[in-house]
């Protein structure tokens, strides 16, 4: 290790839990929670939406989207999320975390206002407006993913780093939560200032005009937590280990560290600066060697998560009618198909979404992030077979005596289960672990851009969830195969998991190798390099 960095890296290591640290989760934590809000909210607007600008009086049935302009608004965000995680993590490794950090959110407030607006009235014009924007949107997206990983795991201390991460990435279950909670609370309002009678009573007087207005403030509700931290985040000291890793700079690091940690380290002032350049390469036969396997595991893995989570999530408004929570379309009006869609979304995250997640911040600084992964992808591949081989059974056939209900004759409550376990060992699973692990375990100079790769790597595969997956389900006589599929996926994640190495307990430079990189200088029996002058407590 170069000389005065060893000092610094251990009283980042071995730091109390502090208000900082607190402070730096809330931080990162909102820019995930708008991520979360904005990518999921589509999810309970797309059926009203449809009504709006898609009915035809001449099937009889409510307005819907098309397949392929459905999978484009439910999908497009995605594709700007790959290009922004590919683009941002690669900046974030070359210009410093914290210069990047905040163009993201600008992009992110920016977008998701802009979402909510439409150039014309005709449904090409919105619809085109929107899938533009929410291109943009998931661009913005995408840079947080890992920006905020990389930046957590390089504040952390090395008992509860795992912890930390992890919790930043669980306010993603609190954005779906409150993408669901949201929707509820405007299209309740709405319902009770514009109510109309169900589809089944009158096909046009069934669609509000008013429900124009809903899914635009819905939408547009985005933009308002990401721009509560933007301040915060321009206030955010680089991590001392990007300025003393990748820039070189051991006093300034040691200067940023005790801006914000109770610590004050003071470095030798003819302390040699560490040549970053002097190491090897992202594309070098070295890097392959050392973190090839590790590179391939953390992206196949979050490949192939990211294929079954987004084909559960993005299709959860076609899957609430099957498990009882949403009743026929026809039995409703616009409004309140959105308002039961949403509470049926806010009950799943309550209940299977976020407790998953926090079980994964409780536990994996105890259990490990192999064992939580490795259980996630296993319990899931069994769920997600047992719906698919019983998925007729379970969901019941299509009901044509009720008025109400969409399917009878099924054990909604045993469908019900098995879709919440699925969800609760996919975020208590390889949904939080596949985000942690990558921003852990790449020298500082590659973390950010592997991060990237590794998430770009997910969005790759939740792009074939919403442009392949979603589209056979759409058809009924498919879901029980798609589920079958998912099973598989899941399963071949379980062996790739065997790639990624366990990082519990370890320092940040001994995972990544970074330790032996600049070459161990004299140190006394505790660590601490003798550079360093002063390392003291702060009264």
């Amino acid at each position: 290790m170069a000389e005065g960095g060893q000092a610094i890296f251990k009283a980042l290591d071995n730091a109390k839990t502090q208000s900082y640290h607190f402070k730096a989760i809330v931080i990162a934590g909102m820019g995930f929670f708008t991520d979360a809000y904005d990518l999921f909210c589509i999810s309970a607007v797309t059926k009203l939406i449809g009504r709006l600008y898609y009915y035809d009086p001449t099937t009889g049935k409510p307005g819907a989207f098309p397949k392929e302009i459905k999978n484009a608004v439910t999908g497009v965000a995605l594709f700007g999320t790959l290009a922004g995680q590919l683009f941002f993590g690669w900046l974030g490794d070359k210009l410093g975390r914290k210069k990047v950090y905040g163009i993201t959110l600008v992009t992110m407030v920016g977008c998701a206002l802009a979402s909510g607006l439409s150039f014309g009235s005709s449904a090409q014009s919105v619809i085109g407006t929107l899938c533009f924007f929410r291109f943009w949107l998931g661009f913005g997206i995408g840079g947080d993913y890992p920006l905020s990983a990389v930046i957590m795991s390089e504040y952390a201390n090395q008992k509860t780093r795992g912890a930390f991460i992890a919790a930043v990435f669980a306010m993603q279950g609190t954005g779906i939560l409150v993408a669901g909670l949201v929707s509820v609370m405007v299209s309740k309002a709405f319902l009770a200032a514009y109510p109309a009678p169900p589809f089944s009573e009158s096909q046009v007087l069934s669609t509000q005009p008013q429900g124009d207005l809903v899914w635009r403030i819905v939408l547009m509700f985005g933009a308002v937590p990401a721009a509560l931290t933007y301040y915060w985040r321009l206030k955010m000291p680089e991590t001392a280990r990007y300025t003393a890793l990748v820039q070189g700079d051991k006093k300034k690091a040691a200067a940023d560290m005790a801006k914000v940690l109770e610590t004050d380290l003071t470095v030798d002032e003819t302390s040699n600066k560490v040549d970053p350049k002097s190491s090897y390469g992202l594309f070098s036969s070295e890097f392959a060697k050392r973190h090839g396997l590790h590179l391939l595991g953390t992206s196949t893995t979050w490949f192939l998560l990211d294929i079954a989570f987004y084909s559960l999530q993005l299709t959860q408004n076609d899957v609430y009618p099957a498990s009882g929570l949403l009743h026929k379309a026809s039995s409703m009006n616009a409004i309140e198909e959105t308002f039961h869609l949403s509470k049926a979304m806010f009950l799943v995250a309550l209940a299977a979404t976020v407790p998953g997640y926090w079980f994964t911040v409780f536990l994996i600084d105890r259990i490990g992030r192999f064992i939580i992964q490795l259980g996630g992808f296993l319990v899931m591949s069994i769920c997600m077979a047992i719906l698919g081989f019983r998925f007729y059974a379970l969901r019941g056939d299509k009901c044509k005596e009720s008025k109400n209900k969409e399917f009878c004759n099924g054990n909604s409550e045993l469908f019900t289960f098995l879709y919440g376990l699925t969800f609760f060992f996919a975020n208590f699973g390889p949904n939080s672990t596949t985000f942690v692990v990558p921003a852990e375990i790449f020298p500082a100079r590659f973390r950010s851009t592997c991060h990237g790769i590794s998430a770009a790597s997910g969005k790759a595969g939740a792009i074939i969830a919403a442009f392949v997956f979603q589209t056979y389900t759409q058809d009924d006589k498919n879901v029980k195969q798609v589920m079958v599929a998912l099973a598989v996926v899941n399963m071949i994640g379980f062996f790739f998991t065997f790639l990624v190495p366990e990082t519990k307990g370890r320092s940040l430079e001994e995972i990544s190798g970074e330790e032996k990189d600049y070459g161990d200088r004299k140190t006394h029996p505790n660590g601490i390099d003798q550079s360093i002058v002063a390392e003291h407590q702060m009264v």
